[in-house]
């Protein structure tokens, strides 16, 4: 009973001398170069995954300025152009009382990249700089990041459904602004950022505390 508050630190793979593929799972011992599965590179810490975030992540917060900017619509009703950014559709959408529509553009077009790009920013400091949120707490953080990445170009899917609907010569015609390419650059530069962090990295704090 004289161990009963002071459990057993968990063995971690590295501890043990085996690393995981990345790729596939399969696990292997240390010192080997490739996975014997599906042929990825195998190594226990990705050291160049900060650079890469960082880098990405830089790139994405660049062009998600001309993004919010710009106009995401440009539409053409009668000889009349009207150009609508994503702040701009929202209230919009507001002032002809479609708040459901307005909170769905709003929280996909606003919310959740701005939200990404704190997440991945404070992963990426965490693992270098103390944290305040748990390990296994920033392990769902990167997870919830890297489930989202891929439902974030909703505005994009919008507009190209309705470039591509919508073309009634002088009468009515919508066509995709500068702030789509834009937007659809900064989701995917974001997910990049996202991808080549290595959140085996997140354990490493506990590990070196328990050696």
């Amino acid at each position: 009973m004289e161990n009963a508050g002071n459990p057993t630190p968990l063995l971690t793979a590295r501890q043990a001398g085996l690393v995981a593929c990345t790729g596939c799972g399969r696990v292997h011992v240390q010192g080997v170069e490739r996975c014997e599965r599906c042929g990825a590179h195998l190594s226990s810490r990705d050291t160049t995954s900060l650079q890469r975030v960082w880098a990405w992540w830089i790139a994405g917060l660049i062009i998600y300025f001309p993004a919010n900017l710009y106009p995401m619509l440009i539409t053409n009703t009668l000889g009349t152009e009207y150009k609508n950014t994503i702040l701009g559709g929202v209230i919009e959408l507001i002032d002809h009382h479609s708040y459901f529509v307005a909170g769905v553009v709003f929280f996909a077009s606003i919310m959740i990249p701005v939200g990404k790009f704190i997440a991945i920013a404070y992963l990426a400091y965490s693992v270098r700089h103390r944290a305040t949120m748990s390990d296994h707490g920033r392990q769902v953080l990167y997870e919830v990041v890297e489930f989202i990445g891929r439902w974030s170009m909703i505005d994009v899917f919008v507009v190209a459904i309705l470039s591509s609907l919508v073309q009634f010569n002088f009468v009515a015609n919508i066509h995709p602004g500068i702030a789509a390419i834009s937007f659809a650059l900064s989701v995917v530069f974001t997910m990049l950022s996202a991808q080549s962090f290595d959140p085996r990295m997140i354990w490493d704090a506990e590990e070196a505390a328990t050696e």
